[in-house]
């Protein structure tokens, strides 16, 4: 497998581990998530629906302020958690590029790209 860096520096960078709302665009429609433990790299959401290894999906997260940030961002891996009468499924999405404006090109994250 090649990567552009090793799991144990991407580990090491800067989490922000708060929960909050975030808008998941996909070429069906758009979903409502949990985001959770995100970094620079990507971030880790709970969602209802199924999202296929892979998948590009353009995430949103809206500020208190009503400030929006907008990435697209590819699907690294799925979870699905069951504990009790409940459980929990979410996918972890790698972030690619960021949307700097509407009529601009994407900044892109990291050119090298990941393989699964």
């Amino acid at each position: 497998m090649t990567t552009s860096c090793s799991l144990a520096e991407r580990r090491q960078s800067l989490r922000f581990d708060k929960v909050f709302v975030v808008l998941l665009q996909t070429a069906d429609g758009i979903l409502r998530g949990t985001g959770r433990n995100i970094s620079s790299r990507g971030l880790y959401v709970e969602v209802q629906e199924v999202l296929a290894l892979g998948q590009k999906v353009k995430v949103t997260f809206s500020g208190e302020e009503g400030t929006e940030m907008t990435c697209l961002c590819e699907v690294r891996y799925q979870m699905a958690l069951n504990y009790g009468e409940t459980g929990s499924r979410g996918v972890g999405l790698r972030i690619v590029a960021y949307e700097v404006g509407e009529q601009q090109p994407l900044l892109l994250v990291d050119k090298a790209r990941m393989l699964h």
